[in-house]
């Protein structure tokens, strides 16, 4: 059987002594993969595990096509193929976006250029001058996701890409992520909203006190409305009804 694009075992995170991360473990193969779970699970320290981000200080096994990320600088393993889209989307506000975009563009060499970022996100296009600061939201994921496919990665990585947004620029952009999947971008998509991680990825791995607490899948997470309780904090609108006066 062929490696698997990303095969996390045994993966303990600390920030100084607190424990986050225990003994997490999954792999990730062709399929996306979502990582759903409430605030506070863990979620976004495997995202800077997987990356080489400090904190939080990493140990156990993290490969990548086969290749050991665990003790790696992020630059290196960002150029193995992986692109990161962080939480908060991370710009530099006094930068254009042509200027974000070049700042990779010069080195990109593969099937992602400025050219396709623009025909992909026609809005960033009519932006082009304006400052990561004077973007809206929406903009501002649309931009943090070109930056990141600049890299050409084999495995994108998004954590939390809905956050903040309006309904209607998420359906665009679960649109985009269904057309990254198609080009073959394997996708590790870190979410708490339920409608975005569903219409994303069948395979959902729930976390809980920084483990895989279950897997499932989409269809099944959207008819267990107990499971959307248990791990993402999910309440069906008749539970908050007001009750009718005695």
């Amino acid at each position: 059987m062929a490696e698997p694009v990303l095969a996390v075992e045994g993966l303990n995170a600390f920030y100084g002594r607190a424990h986050v991360l225990h003994d997490l473990s999954f792999e990730l193969r062709d399929e996306p993969v979502a990582i759903i779970g409430r605030n506070g699970m863990g979620k976004t320290t495997l995202c800077a595990a997987i990356m080489g981000l400090a904190p939080p200080r990493a140990a156990g096994s993290i490969r990548f096509l086969g290749t050991e990320l665990v003790g790696k600088p992020p630059y290196r393993i960002a150029s193995l193929g992986i692109g990161y889209v962080p939480q908060g989307r991370r710009l530099f506000p006094s930068l254009t976006v042509d200027e974000h975009l070049r700042m990779l563009g010069r080195r990109s060499n593969g099937r992602w250029n400025r050219q396709r970022v623009y025909e992909l996100f026609p809005r960033l296009d009519s932006r082009r001058k304006n400052g990561g600061a004077q973007l809206s939201g929406g903009e501002q994921q649309m931009l943090a996701i070109g930056r990141a496919l600049l890299s050409n990665p084999k495995l994108l990585i998004m954590d939390e890409p809905s956050e903040g947004l309006a309904p209607a620029v998420v359906e665009s952009l679960i649109e985009t992520f269904k057309l990254l999947v198609d080009e073959g971008v394997a996708i590790l998509l870190v979410e708490q909203n339920l409608g975005a991680a569903t219409a994303v990825c069948e395979r959902q791995l729930a976390m809980v006190s920084g483990q895989i607490a279950t897997e499932t899948t989409a269809s099944a997470l959207l008819g267990d409305l107990e499971a959307q309780r248990r791990y993402l904090g999910v309440e069906p609108l008749s539970d908050h009804a007001e009750q009718p006066a005695t």
